[in-house]
Order: C-alpha cells, then structure tokens, then sequence
C-alpha cells in the first residue's frame, strides 16, 4: 500500500482529485457590499434632498430590500417609495424640516451572496424660517354696507344742495321779474298823469 501511494502517477492523481473538489466547492460568486450612496455618509447639506439611495457592488433582487430613513427625532421621514434599478435602491423623502442628523437604515438582498445591513448618517442645515408680512386686513361686509349707506347718504345731499340751489335761482328771477313789472306799471301810470295834466 506504501508503495502504492508513493508512486509518482498516485500522487499526481490525489492532488488533482483534491484540486478539483475545492475549485467546485469553493463560492464563485463576488461579495455583496455597498459601493455608494447619495447623500453620501457624513455629508452636510443646506438644501434638503428629495431622495436617498444606497448602490451595491452586484445586483440586487426586485424584493426584499429596505431602506429607511428617520429624523434627528427618530421619526420617520422616508415616503416609502422604494425602488430597486439593478444595483441601486432609492426610497423617496419627505420634505425636511428639522435641523440634526439623518440616519439611513438598509438591507439589501442580492441573489448571489448575503444580505448587506448596515447604516449611515447626513447632517441637514434647516433653512431659517422666513416670516410672510401679515396681510392687509379687508374691510367686511358690515363695514362695507356702511360705505355704501354713507355713499348713498352723500349723493342724496348734493342733489338736496343742487335742489336748492335751482329754488334760490327761481325765486330770485321771479323777484326780479315781479320788480321790472312793478316799475313798468309805475311808469305807465306816471305817463297817464302827465297826459291828464297837460289836458
């Protein structure tokens, strides 16, 4: 038996038997992990981005996946609208209100190797906030019957004024009129008298 498996062809033959066994038991595949996100772990952002997306180094399957993010206060700001484009999952946001540290929760689900789980976080500078002028009370409707009361009450005094007016001017034609009546008539008869002396 030694001198079996000491022969050269033997030993050729159990190293390559070895060989082969491991080389088909051995993983082929390429570890998963994440190669990228957007925002990116430890970014500061002043403007509020409308979706967080965590890239694998190989595809991952249509379900499965998850990807959340919470506010500095734990609260959920993610829509839930997670999608899956081959290596890439992006999950919409909220609009973001709070100023602090984001967190952004993953599990990502490849066909060839393990989940990927893990964590990062973004800081985000809330904008200060802008106070809008108070706007310029409108008058009601009570207020408004009233302008049109006092309106209508003005109108009714000018034509009142103007009545007048047109009286006073009547009144002082007919004076004049009644005076150069009553001059004429003096005339007539201071002429009749003259004519009856000189007879």
């Amino acid at each position: 038996m030694r001198n079996l498996m000491s022969s050269r062809p033997v030993r050729t033959a159990v190293v390559a038997a070895l060989l082969g066994l491991s080389a088909f038991t051995a993983p082929s595949a390429e570890a998963n992990s994440v190669v990228s996100t957007v925002p990116a772990v430890g970014a500061v952002l002043s403007q509020a981005p409308n979706a967080v997306s965590v890239t694998a180094a190989t595809p991952l399957l249509p379900d499965g996946n998850s990807l959340a993010v919470t506010d500095p206060n734990g609260l959920k700001v993610d829509d839930g609208s997670l999608t899956i484009a081959d290596t890439t999952a992006v999950v919409g946001l909220k609009p973001l209100t709070v100023t602090g540290i984001y967190t952004v929760a993953y599990t990502l689900l490849s066909p060839t190797d393990d989940p990927v789980t893990g964590s990062y976080t973004f800081l985000f500078n809330a904008p200060a906030t802008v106070t809008s002028p108070s706007a310029t009370p409108t008058p009601s409707g009570g207020s408004t019957a009233i302008f049109k009361r006092s309106t209508g009450s003005s109108s009714a005094s000018i034509t009142v004024y103007v009545f007048l007016g047109i009286a006073t001017l009547v009144l002082l034609f007919l004076f004049w009129y009644a005076r150069m009546i009553w001059i004429q008539a003096r005339k007539g008869r201071q002429r009749r008298a003259h004519e009856r002396g000189e007879k």
